[in-house]
């Protein structure tokens, strides 16, 4: 954003079956994220749209004007940010936004991910510990995989693990596979807010693999999120138009 006071505008998925609930909860981290900033210096407009919600994106954009930045409160920097975003603002008009980075792929994020493992494993032997990372994946694209992987053996690497794996709902290793994790594991769902498949599906899956450890709440939803935000916001990192910098060939 450098001195530029510009709008902001939060994107994400949003929940198709049932858009507003996600909707709402989107509105409040936006909220939250203009509150964070305001108290530092004046708050530009920060507004939220889920693309499940008919007409949201449309309606906040011609609110918030002509140019503004774009977050994806997405997990991975795949297809969908680089391309598909674009073309849907340039659809609508806007012309003059910038993407930035999704929040999946920012370093700090990843960094928060350790910190939050390490709390839920306060009092635990450290290499002796086991963490479960449980995403989404994807079956078309390997960037979803490829972040998760990353931030892994982050964890592992920074912590002293034992072991830090990754497992997911919509490919393989699937969560409902996993074996071996102990009553002391935690599972960290690397999930942006509190939909459907935090909800639902990952508890089916964990249940099915007899997943006998703590499952921690969704990254999205931690306190320091909003501040987190806030600064990805003052940095201004374009999203990865090229590549992604958690690509398996940028991570070999």
């Amino acid at each position: 954003m450098g001195d530029e006071n510009l709008p902001v505008l939060i994107v994400a998925h949003g929940q198709p079956s049932d858009p507003l609930p996600a909707g709402a909860q989107l509105a409040q981290l936006a909220e939250a994220v203009a509150g964070h900033i305001g108290a530092q210096k004046p708050a530009p407009l920060v507004r939220a749209a889920t693309l499940a919600e008919e007409g949201a994106l449309a309606s906040a954009l011609a609110q918030l004007g002509p140019r503004g930045v774009v977050f994806p409160m997405f997990m991975a920097g795949g297809w969908f940010t680089r391309v598909a975003l674009a073309s849907k603002l340039r659809a609508l008009g806007a012309m003059d936004w910038a993407v930035l980075e999704p929040f999946g792929c920012d370093g700090q994020l990843h960094a928060l991910a350790r910190d939050i493992v390490a709390e839920a494993l306060t009092g635990q032997d450290l290499p002796r510990g086991e963490v479960l990372i449980a995403a989404h994946g994807s079956f078309k694209s390997s960037a979803p995989s490829d972040v998760a992987t990353a931030l892994a053996h982050r964890v592992k690497a920074d912590l002293g693990l034992a072991r830090a794996e990754v497992a997911f709902i919509d490919q393989a290793p699937r969560l409902a596979e996993v074996s071996g994790f102990g009553l002391g594991a935690v599972c960290l769902p690397f999930f942006a807010a509190n939909g459907g498949h935090v909800t639902e599906d990952l508890p089916r899956a964990l249940d099915s693999a007899r997943f006998g450890g703590r499952v921690l709440p969704p990254i999205g939803l931690d306190a320091r999120v909003p501040a987190l935000i806030g600064a990805a916001l003052q940095r201004a990192q374009p999203v990865c138009a090229d590549h992604c910098r958690y690509s398996v060939a940028a991570t070999r």
